[in-house]
């Protein structure tokens, strides 16, 4: 299966990263997530550190452009098969550097990939 990095993922039930994660859990797809506050969503354990995550195929972004560039060569780093961005995480900027890295870049919704199996 496509084990799956959720980045930038929230406690709170209503945000999407916390949406995604539990329909991933329910698609039976393995899951960790990364966050600024650590805690639980359902078995996942959020980590507030990056160094634990090994053999990702997938990273899904839920953090915005701004935010996202201390954690360029950080998310290189873990070597990523494809690096989804969400709607509101779009960077061309990343993309590139993503690509050159030989990474898939797919701008698409995690949400609806699950949903209309094309995850």
């Amino acid at each position: 299966m496509k084990k799956t990095l959720v980045f930038g993922a929230s406690l709170k039930p209503n945000r999407y990263s916390n949406i995604a994660i539990n329909r991933l859990l329910d698609n039976e797809i393995p899951t960790v997530a990364y966050g600024l506050r650590s805690g639980k969503v359902r078995s996942v354990e959020i980590m507030t550190d990056l160094t634990d995550y090994k053999d990702l195929h997938t990273v899904t972004l839920y953090l915005n452009p701004k935010r996202q560039e201390e954690y360029y060569r950080a998310i290189i780093d873990l070597r990523p098969e494809r690096v989804i961005f969400n709607p509101g995480t779009e960077n061309p900027e990343f993309y590139e550097l993503l690509r050159q890295h030989h990474v898939h870049v797919e701008v698409a919704c995690t949400l609806v990939l699950l949903a209309t199996g094309q995850y």
